[in-house]
């Protein structure tokens, strides 16, 4: 069993953040929402508590329970946690009715305190916060401060408990790693062992276990994720894996072939399945991009149950989701908003009569890659862009027809294609076309056309929770949205999309 942070959620927009710079210690943690903690967790060696958009003063503000944990084992309460933490054990918390947001310079106090070894005496932080302490518990002793704010660090004396009122998981913190690293090697005495070989020898020994010599079935997309999660069960299970992998009609140009193959290369055991005219038809007359992502998920689910019943004695599901998946899927105050559908979350239909298996549910998208990589799939898979459930039936905007979906297909194939050629494609985490339900006029020679226009889109992004857009060449953009005129009938116009998520997302729909 891997030592364990756990960090309990209340709603910051870095929370994920704080998970993923622990990871980069090596060290395994889990996202929490802050009222399903227990305090219990098997190996638990420290807590983390987030920020959130909440006021500590707000009568409906977050209250966690650490009565099982605080004094007992490490804490760090990072910017609301840290006031949650001061106001709730003696201290005094403001409210500005400002937000202090941007970029300080903390000055250390206490240059022999273990969360701050090794940091210079000024550095820079990022601030993010509406309250501010004003006074500490008496307990408490300060550890650093910055020009605004002084309780902008402290400790609890006699516990591992401390508060710092800046964000030290994001980059604009020039010491955040190492202040995180601090806490989580040096103050919870973790080791940093939870390595991609070491999840891959613990996740074989529990699949064995788990699994115990069922049949288990898989749902190849062509993505790192399915793909990933097939190798590892196939490496625990072996011949007791049968992957199907559907060819929807929604892929990009050539690629069930291509992958199909590719697959099969990797020694896995998988059947294809053309199923593209039964995803078109049920896909006629739909335009609104929730039913549409149900409509495919339902195919799917149908194609995938009548494939399933020709391999006999199979007891389980495995699935591709990871963690960020899961943690969409679990709002610190109920039932997220529904941004979009995950075709991995959510559960099966009761008439499948399947378990599920998820092995890499507690990964993120780079560990995903990582794993790979040490699994010995090749980069040409791993490197590949992540590529939406859906496929292209959430490309086309609009109703879906194979004329359109001919033509998004040419134009996604140019478009990816000019990215590899100009070794742009690694440095750009996600590229997709998308065909607008948009006609505009146009001259083509001698003629006026009326035809349809193309977005192109292409993201910078960790884990797809936020993403920059990416500053390709104009020449580049030059050519290839000429390419796409000149090349793919149907399309007389190309634009760029240069939002960023939030406000945007990635897909359009």
């Amino acid at each position: 069993m891997s030592e364990k942070i756990i960090i309990l959620d209340f709603g910051s927009q870095f929370t994920q953040l704080i998970g993923r710079r622990i990871r980069e210690l090596n060290v395994y943690c889990e996202i929490v929402p802050f009222n399903r903690f227990t305090g219990k967790e098997d190996n638990l060696k420290g807590v983390i508590l987030s920020g959130s958009p909440f006021s500590v003063k707000d009568p409906n503000s977050p209250v966690p329970d650490l009565s099982t944990v605080k004094g007992k084992i490490p804490i760090l309460a990072i910017c609301y946690g840290a006031q949650w933490i001061a106001q709730n054990f003696g201290g005094e918390v403001f409210s500005t009715g400002s937000r202090e947001y941007g970029r300080a310079i903390l000055e250390v106090k206490e240059a022999g305190s273990p969360l701050l070894s090794k940091i210079p005496d000024s550095s820079q932080v990022w601030m993010s916060h509406g309250d501010t302490i004003t006074k500490l518990p008496g307990n408490a002793t300060v550890l650093a401060s910055t020009e605004d704010v002084e309780n902008a660090a402290y400790r609890i004396v006699g516990e591992d408990t401390f508060g710092v009122q800046f964000h030290p998981e994001v980059y604009h913190t020039a010491q955040g790693a190492r202040i995180l690293e601090n806490f989580v090697i040096n103050i919870c005495h973790c080791k940093g062992d939870w390595t991609p070989d070491s999840f891959i020898e613990s996740s074989v020994k529990q699949l064995k276990e788990k699994i115990s010599g069922d049949r288990v079935i898989l749902g190849l997309s062509g993505g790192v994720d399915s793909s990933v999660a097939a190798v590892l069960l196939n490496r625990a299970i072996g011949k007791n894996l049968f992957c199907i992998f559907v060819d929807n009609g929604l892929l990009r140009k050539n690629e069930f072939a291509s992958v199909l193959e590719s697959y099969r290369d990797m020694g896995l055991n998988v059947r294809g399945v053309d199923a593209s005219s039964i995803f078109l038809d049920a896909l006629k007359g739909i335009a609104d991009p929730e039913k549409k992502r149900k409509a495919i998920g339902k195919v799917f689910i149908d194609v995938f149950d009548s494939e399933a019943h020709k391999i006999e004695n199979v007891k389980w599901l495995a699935q591709g989701t990871i963690y960020p998946d899961v943690i969409e899927s679990v709002s610190v105050n109920g039932p997220s908003a529904t941004i979009k559908s995950h075709h991995n979350v959510g559960g099966l239909p009761d008439y499948m009569k399947l378990s599920v298996v998820e092995p890499l549910k507690a990964l993120f998208k780079d560990e995903v890659r990582r794993v790979g990589k040490a699994l010995g799939i090749k980069d040409e898979l791993l490197s590949r862009h992540p590529f939406p459930g859906p496929g292209l039936g959430i490309r086309v905007l609009g109703e879906v027809s194979q004329e359109k979906l001919n033509i998004l297909k040419e134009a996604d194939h140019l478009f990816i294609n000019s990215l590899k050629e100009s070794n742009l494609y690694n440095s750009v985490w996600q590229a997709a076309a998308i065909l607008l339900p948009v006609r505009s006029v146009g001259v083509m020679g001698d003629e006026r056309t009326y035809e349809y226009t193309l977005v192109l889109r292409a993201v910078t992004s960790t884990d797809g929770m936020t993403a920059d857009w990416v500053h390709l060449p104009y020449e580049f953009l030059s050519k290839v949205s000429s390419e796409i005129i000149n090349k793919v009938k149907g399309i007389n116009r190309v634009v760029y999309d240069i939002s960023s998520k939030p406000p945007a997302t990635i897909e359009w729909e």
